[in-house]
């Protein structure tokens, strides 16, 4: 079920809304007219982006949350209502990462990040559903990554919390429509690698500069995806055309899939420069207001990456027909 009413008239929780994904977000519904409750850890960067949201048209309300602490999730959905009358939508964003090896990552910041992205999802899961349900329908949108679907070495935190995200949405949306609740649509989204702070904020214990490994998407691919999402729900939906080639590759052949992005992911997730150990944004909230990451130079890249994942779908494809015809003369 979409929102039971046009944007320019919805109200939409949005957490992560300092920066990256979550700023491009609040943009595209504000220029639509919506109202939307911005929740992040930094109060600073979330007054520049509600202003900058009443400039383009809509209604803006600050909430500082951290979204690990349920009970501030509750009075983040409470505030709303009662600033505005109801919820419509509930957009779950915010997300930080630990990059490195498995077996390096501090234990604290890996419980970090399943408390941020998991169960903070969770919670603001669990805070919607009564007032999307008051408001008569709704729709709750995650926001999952590609990652959700495909896994990239030294990223196994965020890799685990983006399954636990998908999985947890297609359990909620059977549970919706078993006791009769289909009026809330349950969305997820899965992004590619995004022009946003997260590599520059994410914390690393790698040694090395991080960098999204190419092809790189504008924020402002995945805000429009979500405008789509509240306008016609959908169970999932891609943002990025590599997103959706990974995930292709993925089902048809997984092995020789996840071996070929953990060594594309190798070469290209890494900058020259040398960093030193950083927990990064993971407990200090991340004050920018910024959509994009500083990442325009690789986006020269977008059309020659597309085209090699294309191509390498193809070549899995083919091999994939290959190996079966060979099993299939074994056993005749």
């Amino acid at each position: 079920m979409a929102l039971t009413r046009t944007l320019d008239d919805a109200v939409v929780v949005l957490t992560g809304a300092s920066s990256g994904i979550g700023t491009a977000t609040a943009y595209a519904l504000a220029r639509r007219g919506a109202a939307v409750a911005l929740a992040a850890r930094s109060e600073d960067a979330l007054e520049r982006v509600a202003a900058r949201c009443r400039e383009l048209g809509g209604q803006a309300l600050v909430v500082p949350t951290d979204v690990t602490d349920p009970v501030a999730v509750e009075i983040l959905a409470a505030r709303t209502a009662e600033e505005f009358g109801r919820i419509d939508a509930w957009v779950n964003n915010a997300a930080v990462s630990a990059v490195g090896l498995f077996d390096e990552i501090p234990v604290r910041e890996f419980r970090r990040v399943l408390e941020v992205n998991l169960l903070g999802t969770v919670h603001g899961m669990r805070a919607a559903l009564p007032y999307l349900a008051a408001a008569g329908g709704g729709v709750l949108v995650n926001n999952a990554s590609v990652l959700a679907e495909v896994a990239m070495p030294y990223q196994s935190a965020y890799n685990a919390t983006k399954h636990g995200i998908r999985g947890l949405a297609d359990t909620v949306r059977q549970e919706l429509r078993l006791t009769g609740r289909g009026n809330v649509s349950v969305c997820t989204v899965l992004p590619a690698s995004i022009d946003t702070p997260f590599f520059r904020h994410a914390a690393n214990h790698t040694g090395r500069e991080l960098v999204p490994p190419p092809p790189v998407y504008p924020p402002e691919l995945v805000a429009e995806t979500v405008v789509r999402l509240l306008r016609r729900p959908r169970r999932e939906a891609y943002a990025g055309g590599a997103a959706r080639l990974l995930g292709a590759q993925w089902r048809l052949a997984p092995a020789l899939a996840e071996r070929v992005l953990g060594w594309y992911v190798h070469r290209t997730q890494f900058g020259p420069a040398r960093r030193p150990d950083s927990a990064g944004n993971v407990f200090v909230a991340d004050a920018t207001a910024r959509r994009d990451g500083g990442w325009h130079g690789r986006r020269r890249h977008l059309v020659r990456m597309t085209t090699a994942f294309g191509l390498a779908a193809a070549g899995t494809a083919v091999g994939t027909m290959a190996a079966r015809a060979r099993r299939s003369r074994a056993d005749r």
